[in-house]
Parts: C-alpha cells; sequence; structure tokens
C-alpha cells in the first residue's frame, strides 16, 4: 500500500507542475493580466493624445484662427494692416557694486 500511495503523490505533483510552473501556468496569467493592463493604461494615454491632435487637425481645416495664431506666434509673422513694435526691456548690469548711502 505504501508504494501505491508514493506513485499517486508523485502522480498527483506531477499533473500540478504544468499548472503551477508550466507555459500556461497561474503565474504567467497574472504576469500577462498585468502588462495587458499597463498597455490599457498607456492606450488610454495615446488615444487622449490622438484625440487632441485631432481636434487640432480639425480646427486648421476648418478655421483661419488657430493658423493665424501658429503664424504669428510661432513664425513671428503679421499681418500687412499691422505695424509690429518690437519693445525690448532694458539690460541690467550686476558687475557694477551699487553705491552705498552714508558712506564716504
Amino acid at each position: 500500500m505504501r508504494p501505491l500511495a508514493w506513485t499517486l503523490a508523485v502522480l498527483i505533483v506531477l499533473l500540478q507542475y504544468p499548472l503551477w510552473l508550466g507555459k500556461g501556468s497561474w503565474l504567467r496569467v497574472h504576469e500577462l493580466e498585468r502588462d495587458i493592463a499597463a498597455q490599457k493604461t498607456a492606450n488610454q494615454a495615446l488615444e487622449a493624445r490622438n484625440e487632441q491632435l485631432a481636434a487640432e487637425a480639425q480646427d486648421l481645416h476648418a478655421g483661419y484662427d488657430a493658423l493665424d495664431e501658429r503664424a504669428r506666434f510661432e513664425l513671428g509673422m503679421v499681418r500687412n494692416d499691422e505695424v509690429f513694435f518690437h519693445v525690448m526691456e532694458p539690460v541690467v548690469s550686476n558687475s557694477l557694486p551699487a553705491p552705498q548711502q552714508g558712506q564716504r
């Protein structure tokens, strides 16, 4: 009876091996589920970016406001009936020490 029990125990262990450690094991399934969740998160971010780009493309195709705005800010363009004034801030030099009041 002893050898039969050991034989059955070994057979049960051999049958359980693929379930826990084999190619389609529970550990592999858990790892794949984690990868799928990470990919879904990445896909959602990319879908939001695609929607933003599609809206921007639609805006560029439909109206001239976005095109005008890009030409002004990115290319520095002005219209024919406009006058461009470039106002520059004075450059303050910190190389000279400031005069101290009350000392000679």
